[in-house]
């Protein structure tokens, strides 16, 4: 399928450094957790699956369970093609173990994540997390409650779907970003200790669609890194931008507040709780999401994608040359993992505008696990990365939210 992974393993709970726990929730629930570290750029961090690993082969079985009814060959995607092998996806459980089993993936993620920088839980004085549709409106105060991370650490809430964790490192690192909030969140975050993330529990939230076409490309998946804003992550430059789905491309619904009035907006859920709320196309009805065909996903992305991506490398380059490097370059770009095609289509039309650099292929492992997708790539490239490396972030998603921002290893 690719030349970016010629080794591939097909189930995430079988790679070497996972390690599997059973959560006790229905007939058990497993739940892998793989921690990544590179101590010569000083970044560390943990990603996490959870769920039934269902592979491109057992699959069609899997829908015919979930949906009740059989379906056609020619509703099977070709994942192979798409850059996804497999996926968790969960059994049908109580809405209250829902709850328990998120809190306790997540709280358990974050500890891992601050383990792998050397820190302990208490230290961590930042947390960002994208969430698509969270199990609860203060999921991310319930999951810093449990992890230990102190009542008083700002915690930042991002509802971008799959431009979640993007936003959310876009958010702790650019000071300059334009947010309709008082609260300067890289400011306040500048020299401190955070964990940046996604965590997307889409199994739960797809659990009721029919939708055949969101039902086979996502899956549950989580990552967070550990970053000191200005000095183990500097910002370069960066963009973003927001354009709503008028013809509703990718339909989704929103399970977090909003007065669907305007497109973005920042709210206090509580008084270290900061709620970023992107409008989304919802589908009609008690649809969690609805999806338009292949070429309506590839005119949504790609449109506004690939000039983001051009605006911030021209920001960059004048950068450069203003700081004495007018030949300096970037070494990857981590970006969302929407499906292979998509990617690998961004990836051309970015190098035919005259900027050198590759989109890695990262995870044929989970599916597409919406704004946990960039952190888990990351974390997956980290070991690669050397002091001194620049490299872009590009997330996008749903509704349509699109960042992406260059930032200078140490």
């Amino acid at each position: 399928m690719s030349e970016d992974q010629p080794e591939k393993i097909t189930h995430f709970y079988d790679r070497p450094n996972v390690e599997v726990e059973t959560l006790p929730f229905g007939d058990g629930i497993p739940l892998g957790i793989e921690q990544v570290q590179n101590a010569q750029v000083g970044i560390g961090g943990a990603y996490a699956g959870w769920g039934i690993a269902v592979d491109n082969h057992s699959l069609p079985h899997r829908l015919e369970e979930r949906l009740g009814e059989k379906i056609t060959a020619s509703e099977v995607g070709s994942l192979d093609e798409l850059g996804f092998y497999s996926r968790h996806h969960l059994p049908d459980l109580s809405p209250e173990e829902h709850l328990e089993l998120e809190v306790e993936v997540g709280s358990k993620l974050l500890r891992k994540a601050a383990e792998a920088n050397g820190w302990q839980p208490e230290e961590v004085q930042g947390v960002l997390i994208g969430m698509s549709s969270p199990v609860c409106e203060d999921y991310l105060e319930r999951i810093c409650q449990r992890a230990g991370i102190s009542e008083n650490a700002l915690k930042v809430s991002v509802h971008k779907a799959c431009d979640g964790s993007a936003g959310s490192l876009h958010l702790a690192l650019n000071p300059t970003l334009p947010l309709p909030t008082k609260e300067n969140v890289a400011e306040e975050l500048f020299g401190k200790k955070v964990l940046v993330g996604g965590i997307e529990g889409l199994s739960r939230f797809l659990y009721a669609s029919h939708d055949v076409n969101a039902l086979q490309l996502f899956g549950n998946g989580a990552g967070v890194i550990g970053i000191i804003p200005g000095e183990t992550m500097k910002f370069l430059t960066g963009s973003t931008r927001e354009a709503y789905d008028e013809e509703g491309v990718l339909q989704v619904k929103m399970t977090y507040p909003h007065s669907r009035e305007t497109m973005l907006e920042v709210s206090k859920a509580s008084q270290s709780h900061i709620r970023v709320a992107g409008l989304m196309h919802e589908p009609e009805g008690d649809a969690p999401i609805a999806m338009a065909g292949m070429m309506g996903m590839v005119k949504l992305f790609i449109r506004n994608g690939v000039q983001v991506v051009i605006d911030v490398y021209r920001a960059y380059q004048q950068l450069m040359e203003k700081l004495g490097e007018p030949g300096k370059q970037l070494a990857v770009a981590i970006a969302h993992h929407a499906n292979y095609k998509i990617n690998k289509l961004k990836e051309k039309q970015v190098q035919s505008a005259g900027i050198p650099v590759s989109f890695p292929w990262l995870l044929h492992d989970f599916g597409n696990v919406s704004a946990a997708s960039n952190m888990i790539a990351l974390l997956r490239y980290l070991p690669n990365l050397k002091a001194g490396d620049h490299i872009l972030i590009d997330g996008f998603g749903a509704g349509t939210y699109y960042d992406s921002l260059t930032v200078a290893l140490p």
